[in-house]
């Protein structure tokens, strides 16, 4: 008892990084996180020993973990676990770094444990498993609760982009400009929002989902990895405490549009200094210097497409705002490769549909897109599928209770045997 009593002390006294507690080492070992919202910070653990980080949870309170190594959540103040779509861990030797991206519905709870009289600080606890048969090791870090302004990590929370037409997907002919294109960008913290936009031409390979990733997402090795393409505009700026900024897109006339084909803008977002989440890694056992972690996010960027192409292609005829296809073209024939289907939806919706049937009119495929997406790329059986390779697909979009609201014409296409 008095042993227990002496480690829970510990928490308070701030001895988090005592090996009687953890072999592994972590920095930062304590953040203040938003208490009404999500925060995201990188968190780097270092001297792993064979051993596999596994779930990750937030609890309330800690209890002695024996006879594995540290302390783990007492199961009775559970708030919540780390959702997979959110573990970015990255492993490197003995080093791991991993972004805590603390979900809503966890501040929220640990806000109402709070109110109730209960310490105003809860616990993020990654489990590791040894390969060659040790004891479990539960390795925590403190989370103080605290609002969402300058004391809290710089992290980005929610991206989204635009053009200023509203289309999902712009058109243009060639040499014509586009619209202008914006960013929406919900975080916590201040800090400089650094970085570049670029563009991926026609036929070039698009980016992984990795490439998407915010550079301070990653661990150091790999942020010099991340695919490169065409340099349009780079961009420098300091973010206030306020949570919300839009960030103008680049200049429209350096947005590339003498080859025909589908474009991709990406926003590329670079690390900056944040005294408030930086992990100094001689302190995590993971080397010498500082991790910079400015501008973290949970998630990939999101993308922005643009055709360029005649004004048969480009549908120039349909007026700003409404749904229309873009590619395949009118009778197009598709020899090799996947089928790519790409649209303008400009029609606000809550889900597109793409149909797809055989020249009979039978349905071949179809699939549910969201908005802001704008392509699809078949499966590749479905050249198999259809003898003959006469198809038609249109788009057509969704309301909240699932009923088409708009629709296009059919667009005939086929898919030629090589």
């Amino acid at each position: 008892m008095k042993t227990t009593a002496i480690l829970l002390c510990a928490i308070g006294g701030l001895h988090l990084g005592d090996p009687v507690l953890a072999e592994i080492r972590r920095d930062p070992n304590g953040v203040n996180v938003n208490a009404s919202g999500a925060t995201s910070v990188l968190i780097t653990y270092g001297g792993l020993r064979g051993q596999v980080p596994v779930e990750a949870v937030w609890c309330g309170a800690l209890v002695p973990a024996a006879p594995a190594i540290g302390l783990k959540c007492d199961p009775s103040t559970v708030y919540g676990r780390l959702p997979l779509r959110y573990d970015l861990k990255r492993r490197q030797d003995s080093v791991l770094t991993d972004v805590m991206s603390i979900p809503a519905s966890v501040a929220r709870r640990a806000y109402q444990a709070a109110q109730r009289g209960e310490r105003s600080s809860f616990f993020y606890v990654r489990r590791f498993v040894s390969t060659a048969g040790g004891a479990d090791e539960y390795v925590f870090v403190t989370c103080r609760m605290a609002g969402g302004g300058a004391r809290v990590p710089f992290a980005l929370l929610d991206v989204r982009l635009g053009f200023g037409s509203g289309e999902d997907v712009a058109s243009v002919r060639q040499g014509e400009h586009l619209p202008p294109i914006e960013a929406h960008i919900v975080h916590n913290g201040t800090g400089r929002l650094r970085g570049r936009w670029e563009v991926v031409l026609p036929g070039e390979e698009l980016p992984s989902a990795d490439d998407l990733l915010t550079e301070a997402s990653l661990p150091a090795e790999e942020r010099a990895l991340q695919r490169r393409y065409a340099s349009v505009e780079r961009f420098n700026m300091f973010l206030p405490p306020t949570g919300r900024h839009t960030l103008r897109g680049p200049d429209v006339s350096r947005l590339p549009t003498a080859a025909e084909g589908l474009h991709v803008v990406l926003l590329r977002i670079e690390a900056t200094d944040d005294k408030e989440g930086d992990s100094n890694l001689a302190l995590a056992g993971a080397g010498t210097g500082v991790l910079h972690s400015g501008a973290v996010a949970g998630f990939p960027m999101p993308v922005l497409r643009y055709f360029v192409g005649s004004a048969t292609d480009a549908s120039a005829g349909a007026s700003p705002g409404t749904l229309h296809l873009i590619r395949p073209a009118e009778d197009a024939v598709l020899v090799a490769g996947p089928a790519e289907f790409t649209w303008s939806g400009g029609a606000a919706a809550a889900l597109y549909r793409l149909e797809i049937s055989n020249a009979a009119g039978e349905p071949v495929h179809s699939a549910l897109l969201q908005p802001g997406v704008g392509a699809y790329r078949a499966p590749s059986w479905l050249r198999e599928k259809v003898p003959g390779g006469q198809l038609r697909w249109r788009v057509v979009a969704l309301g909240p209770t699932g009923d088409g609201t708009a629709e296009t014409p059919w667009r005939a296409l086929r898919l030629a045997v090589p």
